[in-house]
């Protein structure tokens, strides 16, 4: 984070008084060593600290009220949902996930964005259980029903989506919503490539675009009938007739991630609602905009800033230049936070690069652990005053030589992808043959699975590491690598595999 609370949009509870936005801080909390109640004679309690992975997830300060489906929502984002308990009289629950990778992204994320339910903040972290054993209670009966219930209408891989393109309609439009804010919720179920914003018979509402349809259909499951903010901003979500989106602009009304290098177009059009000509205004986002709100608007979501934060990476990959969001855009400067040497600050050139990058690589996975990336509330990234040294910790890379997008129309622009297993190579010398780039990229450690020259041009080739995660450290540690003859090599993520 950055340096400070961050607040973010989280991912509440189906319809009613769930909110996405919460202006709930972070805080710590003590797991309680007992737990009682009927249901609870098994759990003495999650005595071990938040870090220990496990598949089993233990949530504390439930409302009193508290569904079955609230609490299984929480976890469905993330991956199924394989078991519940509920322990109503302690307003505790235990939730089980099909693999701890699923259970680690749940606690990772609820780390830095607390879920709220029915205005209460709730608590997440792994339990000592390794896994869940229920009786045949009333209560777990119920449970149970509801895990099925849900279970059953979650996403079906097998059932392909109608459409990889959302229609979204935001209901009872109390404050303003922007492209940014939308990006950011949808952002959480997949890549975001193509969003449009529009009024039409005075509603407010959106076409977006994912790469694949099961992205499209965990969104519309996971977020239909949500409110973006506390009452109101409701989204209803469909199915889009069309198969794709065609943007000519990038501005606050329509945003293509694949193609940076559009124009921002002229004038932005005349808004049909008053809310929405208040929500383009430059900075309204970083405050509450009306007198009355209750609920102020996030400060990392204010259109201007190019600044990411990113948590959980290896310092060293940033201290010798070897920052995997360069693929997405031109890294200006990098901070690593004193106290919190796991986490930085990275400025690109502009916030559509930023934007990608966060779409692209939130979530992915870089020597073991997931990187967690949110747009930062700060707009640049300060270089130490004169004479004040920070050990080296922050890095000015305005004037590198390294920067892909730096030419106005580069053709790198239309080079741009999701991470892979596969690699593009391109700038191979001559005298560079098959075994030598295999045996470079092997020599990390990593399984090289395939590789191939194109057929009419061995500058460039392909090569399919063992994973996706193999695949983004090799192209950190193997980008710009010397290969003789003034021939550096240039590794990006390929659309293609072998």
């Amino acid at each position: 984070m950055d340096g400070s609370v961050h607040h973010d949009i989280s991912v509440g509870t189906k319809r009613g008084s769930d909110q996405l936005f919460s202006s709930v801080s972070n805080s710590p909390y003590i797991m309680s060593t007992t737990a009682n109640g009927n249901d609870s004679k098994k759990f003495k309690g999650d005595i071990r600290g938040p870090t220990v992975p496990s598949r089993v997830i233990h949530i504390r300060k439930l409302p009193n009220d508290i569904a079955e489906t609230e609490v299984i929502s929480l976890g469905l984002p993330f991956g199924d949902v394989t078991n519940l308990l509920m322990l109503k009289a302690k307003n505790q629950a235990f939730l089980e996930m099909n693999s701890e990778e699923a259970a680690q992204s749940m606690v990772s994320y609820y780390s830095t964005v607390m879920p709220i339910i029915r205005h209460h903040p709730v608590y997440v972290q792994f339990s000592n259980h390794k896994e869940l054993k229920t009786d045949n209670s009333p209560n777990q009966e119920r449970a149970q029903a509801a895990l099925r219930a849900l279970s059953t209408s979650h996403v079906d891989t097998t059932v392909p989506a109608p459409s990889t393109v959302l229609r979204v309609v935001v209901e009872n439009l109390i404050y303003p919503v922007t492209l940014d804010a939308l990006c950011q919720i949808f952002s959480k179920f997949g890549t975001v490539l193509r969003i449009i914003v529009f009024t039409k018979n005075s509603q407010f509402q959106a076409l977006l675009q994912y790469p694949d349809g099961a992205s499209a259909q965990a969104a519309k499951l996971s977020l239909d009938g949500q409110n973006i903010y506390n009452g109101c901003c409701t989204l209803r979500i469909s199915f889009s007739k069309l198969t794709s989106l065609n943007v000519k602009y990038n501005n606050e009304k329509s945003r293509d991630f694949t193609r940076p290098d559009l124009p921002t177009g002229d004038n932005q059009p005349t808004m049909e609602h008053p809310a929405m000509a208040t929500a383009f205004t430059p900075g309204i986002i970083s405050a509450a905009p009306y007198a009355g709100a209750t609920h102020a608007f996030p400060p990392a979501f204010t259109i201007q800033p190019a600044a990411l934060c990113l948590r959980q990476f290896y310092l060293y990959d940033f201290l010798c230049n070897k920052c995997v969001t360069c693929v997405y855009g031109d890294v200006m400067r990098v901070k690593i936070l004193f106290n919190k040497k796991e986490n930085a600050l990275v400025q690109m050139s502009d916030s559509t690069q930023a934007q990608l990058a966060m779409s692209h690589l939130n979530g992915q996975r870089l020597h073991g652990k997931p990187l967690r990336i949110t747009l930062s509330k700060h707009t640049s990234v300060q270089l130490p005053r004169e004479g004040h040294e920070d050990q080296g910790l922050t890095k000015d890379y305005s004037n590198s030589p390294l920067h892909r997008f730096k030419k106005p129309g580069s053709k790198n622009y239309s080079n741009i992808f999701p991470p892979s297993a596969t690699l593009h190579l391109s700038n191979i010398p001559p005298s560079v043959v098959e075994d030598d780039l295999k045996m470079l990229f092997s020599s990390s450690g990593a399984m090289v699975k395939a590789f191939k020259f194109f057929q009419k041009d061995h500058k460039m080739a392909l090569i399919q590491m063992g994973s996706v995660e193999e695949a983004i450290e090799s192209l950190i540690e193997f980008h710009n690598h010397d290969l003789g003859e003034n021939h550096h090599l240039r590794v990006s993520f390929s659309k293609s595999s072998i």
